[in-house]
């Protein structure tokens, strides 16, 4: 079989979640260059790998998917090594929801209306950053309370719901905002301690 092939840029959450489960899984892949802010735009040719143009899209052996979520399904049940996903239904869909609640409350808030408002635009919106604060509070509140006893979100085993937080969360402390907030949380800012120490974190950290 062929090596995978990641479509996207290393600045992207979504693009990190899934080349954390490969990392995860110990697969070795191709990550192909795909700026959708690029000043021409799209490149005409990555429409047919995801027709919105966003990004991460993912093919292996002819095979091609887009969305996040579903790479890296695909990932942890394709490939050799660790479960990533809990073998019980009741598990499952706390996984599921927890992935939901961060692509619905979470990374808008922390990724764009505060991390990416604050470090990137000159004067930033000081209400947008605001009203992203009140927003990752709650989804920080939701999270704690959701968070099974053990190290990881799901308890004593890494799953798909880790790597989905731990991008969003480590854009998100970029900024001293979003680590004073976190700092509120103990158990998350337990937690975040922990998996920004694996080595899978450090392998998919942005280059500079």
């Amino acid at each position: 079989m062929g090596k995978p092939i990641v479509y996207g840029a290393d600045y992207s959450v979504y693009v990190r979640i899934v080349r954390l489960a490969l990392a995860e899984k110990g697969v070795d892949y191709e990550l192909v260059p795909v700026d959708v802010f690029a000043p021409e735009g799209v490149p005409a040719w990555y429409l047919d790998h995801h027709p919105f143009g966003r990004i991460p899209a993912f093919e292996h052996d002819g095979f091609r998917l887009f969305e996040a979520s579903a790479i890296a399904r695909f990932v942890d049940e394709s490939f050799e090594g660790p479960a990533l996903q809990p073998q019980d239904a009741r598990g499952r869909a706390v996984m599921n929801q927890i992935i939901g609640m961060l692509d619905a409350y979470g990374y808008r808030s922390m990724v764009w209306d505060v991390a990416v408002e604050r470090l990137e635009n000159t004067p930033p919106d000081e209400a947008l950053i605001a009203s992203g604060l009140r927003q990752a509070e709650t989804v920080l509140r939701v999270l704690t309370s959701l968070k099974a006893p053990g190290p990881w979100l799901l308890g004593s085993d890494l799953t798909l719901a880790d790597l989905h937080a731990a991008p969003i969360i480590g854009y998100f402390v970029k900024v001293a905002e979003g680590q004073e907030l976190l700092a509120t949380f103990p158990e998350i800012g337990d937690w975040w301690a922990r998996i920004a120490g694996r080595a899978s974190f450090a392998r998919t950290e942005k280059a500079d």
